[in-house]
């Protein structure tokens, strides 16, 4: 899919971004660029790949439509990841994620059209789902402008894929509590009862290229994610650092906050087919042509939601985990 291919990656420095440009080398395209607008990142992740020739770094700002047209061009996949992530600053500056989030996503899908771009890929959140803070609200309207984008052409396919939180990824709750650990040996929780989906960086890369090769435009692939407390999380790193006194300490929910995260509501399992022992596939309130034909055959989830409070997975599964994505 691939070979020989030009594809253009947004917020391409981050975490995801370097994950994602890393197995997409070894796919063969012609061309990653890599579109950001952090030149010291840039430059960081151009030396972590050795300057390999395949990848272009283009300095630019999603928010600026022209920048993302001249990106595009000639573009055969974007994969979207360009936003402001963090909760609390979405709360306290919504107007940039605002600006962010939805301007730039639209300029994204605009962008893509002009330029006839194959296949457009964007990447949601659980927080997207039934949102409680400004953060959610953004990605949710994404999400929204990414599916309606299908029925405004006929050129250029676009597709959600909505996860939970990724393992080592920038500001991953494990370098908090790492940090907290060998700096002040306490660790911070929020509250104790916290739930959280959590997916390693590499196995959660793997899944957005399924979705990409398999989708047809116009739905949403939720991830099916392991789910646990986060203070059973805390203890298994706790466990680490043998000998040493810990303090794990209660701060309180931050503003927009939930308690537990949810992949899936109760009103779009209304509108979701079980798709394989990987993913749910969300299919569209809005009539996309072709798309209700495509999943006919495949059965209806039979939940109501799908939360990170319901089977959570055990301090040993936990430490398997963070023993398969290296943290341990």
């Amino acid at each position: 899919m691939f070979t020989d291919k030009i594809i253009l990656v947004t917020g391409g420095t981050g975490s995801w971004g370097y994950e994602l440009v890393r197995q997409l080398l070894e796919k063969n395209p012609r061309e990653i660029r890599v579109f950001s607008r952090n030149e010291s990142s840039q430059v960081s992740m151009k030396q972590k790949f050795d300057h390999d020739p395949k990848l272009k770094f283009i300095i630019g700002d999603i928010r600026d439509k022209e920048a993302v047209v001249e990106a595009c061009r000639r573009v055969d996949y974007v994969f979207h990841l360009a936003a402001l992530k963090h909760v609390p600053v979405c709360e306290y500056q919504p107007l940039e994620a605002l600006k962010t989030n939805v301007t730039g996503t639209q300029n994204v899908i605009e962008a893509s059209m002009i330029n006839k771009v194959e296949k457009v890929v964007y990447i949601s959140t659980d927080k997207a789902a039934n949102p409680s803070n400004f953060y959610g609200f953004t990605k949710a309207m994404g999400e929204k402008l990414i599916i309606n984008a299908n029925a405004e052409t006929d050129d250029t396919t676009f597709v959600c894929v909505r996860g939970g939180n990724v393992l080592g990824t920038n500001g991953s709750v494990i370098h908090v509590f790492r940090h907290g650990i060998e700096k002040h040996s306490k660790i911070g929780i929020t509250d104790k009862e916290m739930t959280r989906f959590f997916l390693t960086i590499k196995d959660a890369i793997k899944l957005l290229f399924k979705a990409t090769y398999e989708s047809y435009g116009g739905e949403i692939f939720v991830m099916k994610m392991p789910t646990c407390k986060i203070l059973d999380l805390a203890h298994v790193l706790i466990e680490e650092y043998e000998g040493k006194e810990i303090e794990i300490e209660e701060l309180g929910i931050r503003p927009g906050e939930k308690l537990h995260e949810i992949l899936l509501t109760d009103f779009e399992s209304n509108n979701t087919i079980i798709y394989d022992n990987e993913y749910y596939v969300i299919l569209p309130t809005i009539e996309i042509e072709g798309l209700s034909d495509y999943y006919k055959e495949y059965p209806k989830v039979n939940l109501d939601t799908y939360c990170s409070s319901d089977n959570t997975i055990n301090r040993e599964e936990i430490k398997a985990m963070l023993k398969d994505g290296g943290f341990l």
